[in-house]
Order: C-alpha cells, then structure tokens, then sequence
C-alpha cells in the first residue's frame, strides 16, 4: 500500500503540475491577445495578398509597415498597350504611352512599304504586297521572322501567340462564294501554306468575315452581319456557331458603320464592342453556356483597348481607368486618348464625345512594349 504521505506527494505534485499548465496556456492566451494582423508570418500574408487585383492589394497595403513591404513584394501591375501610328511616308512611327501620355518615336526602315495585319504579345504581322511576303516584326527588338509568300487578297489574318513561342499558328480566312470559305493555316518555319475550302450553312451565307480573334486555342472570326464562324487549328475544323448576332440600334448602320465594331477576349471570354455615330458604345459577351450575346454594364474591372485591325484587354494599370474602353484617337495635341467609361456612361474628355474614330481606320493599332522600354529610348 502507498503510504499516506507518499500519496501526499504525489497529489502535491500533480496540482503543480496543473496549475503551471493553466499559467502557460494563459501566458499564450494572453499573448495571442496581444498579437495583431501585423505579426501574421509572412507566408500567411503572400498568401493572403497574393490573389488581390490592384486595387485591393493598394488599399491592404495601409494597414501597417509590414503589410506594405510585403503587399509591394507581391502586387502585379499589368502594363497598358501603346497606340502604333503609320506615318503617310517616311519610315519614322510615332508610340504613344495613354499612361504617361508621351509619344515616343522610332524610325522602322524595315517595315518600307508595308501593310499591317495584326498584333499580339508585343508583334506585328505585316504584308508587303509588292513581293507578297507576310511576315512577323518587333519594333522593340527589331527581330524579324520571314514566312512563306502568300498572296493576300482581300482576307484577315491573326496569329495565336508570339512567333517566337511554341504552337504559333497564323490563321487567315478568305469569302471564295456565298457558301464557301478558304482558310489557310502556317507557322513559323514551315515553308508552305496549308489552305482548305469550307462550305458555310447556306443560313449564314454572304458571312463576309472581318474581324479575328484566338481564344481558348481557337480562332473565331465574327462577320460583318454579325455571325460567329470558328476554326479549330488541332482537328481542323470549321463551323459558324447558331448564335444570333448582338442586338445593336437600327441606326448603327450608319455610314462607316464597319469601322465601329471591334472584338477582343479576356480570360476566354470573348467581348465585341459596337459603336454608332451618336450613341454610346455597347459592349458584349458571349455567353458560352447558353450561346448568346450578353450586353455589359460593367467590365468587371476590365479595361478594354479598341483598335480596327486588333484589340486587348487589361486588368490592374496604374493611370489607367478600369471598366472603360479606350479607342485609337488621341485628342489635345497628344496628351488624352479617348476613351469610354460604363461606370460614368460618359466620354473623356467630355468635349469629345463620340469623336471615337480616325478617318483611316488603318493608320495605327494597339501594341504591347516590353517592360520599361520607355526609360531605354
């Protein structure tokens, strides 16, 4: 038997034990306590601060010292395009930045008596019609990737990604008939187009098709009535999607209508823009689920950059005002880039109003320069 003294002891020692586990964990209430969000272990606040859109990140950033070098370390500041301009002669074009709102200026003599087709990823796609050759130019690094000749008469033509990237695919699709489309494939490298004759349902005939755009690794090509045809580069397939066209005012058919429609994608969603003379632009989206055209009253923080051969969408640009459209027309010798927001309804400048358009609509186009590429002209 243990001994009364010994159990004493033991019960002695077991309170002890006891209570210096209540003051410890007291100790740590008491210092959770006192502990605020600024002692959050740095990979807790990546993670939190991380996935946040500028905005966002920018309003976390004041919450203390910490919070500010470490929202800093992690934010994205996406980088606006710059508007291209084709000089009438001479081989000097003029950049501007809608940013800073500066105008740069680079002579190009490569680009002597060319076309432009298209941009994406900071290139352009360009045709010289007098030797019929395409081919791809940065105007930043001066690099130049030559294609096969190919004559060019009256088509549109895009690229998937930069040429220099894997799986670069150059897409352009020809009206042969009131049922028949031509549409021709290559990449860089090869050394012969690929070109093969569609027949269109005859509900979708005289679908002349002018404006482009690659987007969840497939081309679509929206017509001037409006219908959407879609080419799949992998199977090869063509087909025009039983999606009517977007409801626009009975006055958009205006004179020079065709030169205020304008399509782009952003996150796999694909967006057309449609201006009329006196109107204010209306934006839509496809709907891929349901098949049908959905108009925007807001982009969801997106900025959208128009231009006739091709256009963009950003997100998170300093300087730069979200839900809103900005054309290829700046105004006040240089300094203002038109533009459109959904969240005010309004034009900027005000006085500008519906001035969206220049009077060729092939004289610039949005482009996007590398990082910092400013500081090192």
């Amino acid at each position: 038997m243990v001994s009364r003294k010994r159990r004493r002891k033991f019960k002695s020692s077991s309170d002890a034990i006891t209570n210096n586990s209540r003051v410890v964990a007291k100790v740590k209430s008491e210092n959770l306590e006192l502990q605020s969000w600024a002692d959050l272990p740095v990979e807790l606040l990546e993670a939190i601060l991380s996935p946040l859109i500028l905005t966002d990140n920018i309003r976390a950033s004041a919450v203390c010292k910490r919070w500010h070098s470490v929202a800093r370390s992690v934010r994205v500041e996406n980088q606006s395009p710059w508007l291209m301009y084709f000089p009438k002669s001479g081989n000097c074009y003029e950049f501007y930045d809608p940013v800073q709102r500066k105008t740069y200026s680079l002579e190009l003599p490569e680009l002597d008596g060319c076309c432009v087709c298209y941009t994406k990823d900071g290139w352009l796609l360009l045709y010289r019609p007098k030797n019929r050759l395409l081919f791809f130019f940065n105007p930043f690094t001066r690099e130049l990737i030559k294609l096969p000749r190919f004559e060019m008469t009256h088509q549109i033509v895009a690229f998937s990604c930069a040429p220099t990237s894997t799986g670069c695919i150059i897409f352009t699709v020809k009206h042969v008939s009131s049922t028949i489309v031509a549409i021709s494939t290559c990449y860089p490298g090869a050394k012969d187009w690929t070109t093969v004759h569609y027949e269109n349902r005859s509900l979708f005939v005289c679908s002349i098709w002018n404006k482009l755009v690659f987007c969840n690794g497939l081309f679509y090509c929206l017509s001037l009535t409006g219908w959407l045809g879609v080419f799949d580069p992998v199977l090869c397939s063509w087909n025009v999607l039983e999606v009517p066209p977007p409801k626009c005012l009975e006055s958009f058919f205006a004179k020079n209508w065709w030169k205020g429609k304008f399509m782009t994608e952003h996150q796999g969603n694909i967006f057309v823009i449609y201006i009329c003379c006196r109107e204010n632009p209306i934006i839509f989206k496809l709907n891929q689920t349901l098949m049908e055209w959905e108009e925007m009253r807001t982009l969801d923080g997106v900025t959208l950059f128009a231009s006739f051969l091709s256009s963009h969408s950003r997100t998170d640009i300093t300087g730069i005002k979200r839900n809103s459209v900005y054309f290829s027309k700046v105004r006040f010798y240089g300094k203002r880039c038109i533009s459109f927001s959904l969240e005010d309804n309004r034009y900027y400048p005000s006085k500008q109003c519906h001035d969206w358009v220049e009077p060729d609509a092939f004289e610039n186009i949005w482009i996007e320069p590398p990082k910092d590429f400013a500081a090192s002209i």
